[in-house]
């Protein structure tokens, strides 16, 4: 009942962000935006969409030899998919990660390794977004005069800051230790041995700079490709955002879609794109006209997944 409750919840959330977001533009004019959407632009957005799951894929494949899991490309790209698929049914964007960890773990029945895996890939994606939104925002305030946002350029670098100061404790071995004595101290002693096996697999980072740089750099690649998303998608209603603007941008409305409030973003997403956007001189019209475009390329895009677990189901 608790999480019919929930469910409902955030289903009412999502249709009250979006008769929000509505109420507060021209709606005609984002109709008409919509309408006369440039079609080889949308096109080129889906097929960068569907890219940019496909180097995250090899990303997450880096990340597991590191911890000496070899798996072929193929089931992993498919797993990768089904993660994305259900990031746009369950209550935020993390529930994907939980079904591609799953499904890693049936396949390879190394299941702290297949977590490890997942959160070490989430939290080098976000490092390597927030240092993007940083770069990007470094360069606006110096170089072109933005001093408005001079306020989004501390957060990013200061969320840099905490994620490298939160991925070395995992990788610490003395940090994760007493993480361990704490929990042995305390009444769960369930907790402590997952606690101890994710430890123990997240040790097998612990001297993987190689690895951990090569991810980093194909979690750049994928940024562009998700930058460029946008971009297309901008480009098809008239062309009011920038790729420095769009780079800087997408970080933060990356973590807000993080938070368990909406079914899978719907209504948050369009909420975020005109507040953010807004802050860099984007009207609010384009930027709604942008989020539903990429709203539909997700939904499209994530569709493979469905159809992967479904056979995987049947299997």
């Amino acid at each position: 009942m608790r999480n019919k409750l929930t469910t409902l919840l955030k289903i009412v959330v999502s249709i009250v962000l979006i008769l929000i977001v509505f109420s507060r533009v021209n709606t005609a004019a984002v109709g008409a935006l919509l309408a006369s959407a440039n079609p080889w632009f949308v096109l080129a957005a889906f097929a960068l969409y569907e890219l940019a799951i496909t180097v995250n894929a090899a990303k997450w494949q880096v990340l597991l030899r590191a911890q000496q899991v070899f798996i072929p490309f193929g089931p992993l790209l498919e797993f990768q998919f089904v993660g994305f698929f259900f990031n746009n049914f369950l209550p935020a964007n993390v529930g994907g990660d939980v079904m591609r960890g799953y499904e890693l773990a049936r396949y390879t029945d190394r299941t702290a390794d297949a977590a490890v895996s997942v959160i070490v890939d989430r939290v080098i994606g976000l490092l390597a977004y927030m240092s993007t939104a940083a770069v990007a925002a470094f360069i606006l305030v110096t170089f072109r005069g933005r001093s408005d946002l001079q306020a989004v350029e501390w957060v990013a670098g200061m969320a840099v800051v905490v994620l490298v100061a939160g991925f070395s404790v995992l990788l610490s071995r003395r940090l994760r230790g007493f993480i361990s004595r704490v929990l042995n101290w305390l009444p769960f002693p369930q907790l402590a041995a997952i606690w101890e096996k994710l430890s123990q697999a997240f040790n097998s980072y612990r001297y993987q700079y190689r690895a951990l740089a090569v991810a980093f750099g194909i979690a750049l690649l994928g940024i562009g490709c998700t930058t460029l998303v946008n971009w297309c998608l901008s480009q098809a209603v008239g062309g009011q955002m920038s790729l420095p603007i769009i780079m800087l941008i997408n970080p933060l409305i990356a973590l807000v879609l993080m938070l368990p409030i909406s079914i899978g973003g719907l209504g948050l997403n369009q909420a975020a794109y005109p507040f953010f956007y807004g802050l860099a001189g984007v009207t609010a019209d384009h930027a709604v006209a942008v989020s539903v475009l990429m709203q539909a390329v997700i939904l499209v895009g994530s569709l493979p997944g469905g159809l992967f677990w479904l056979r995987a189901r049947k299997a």
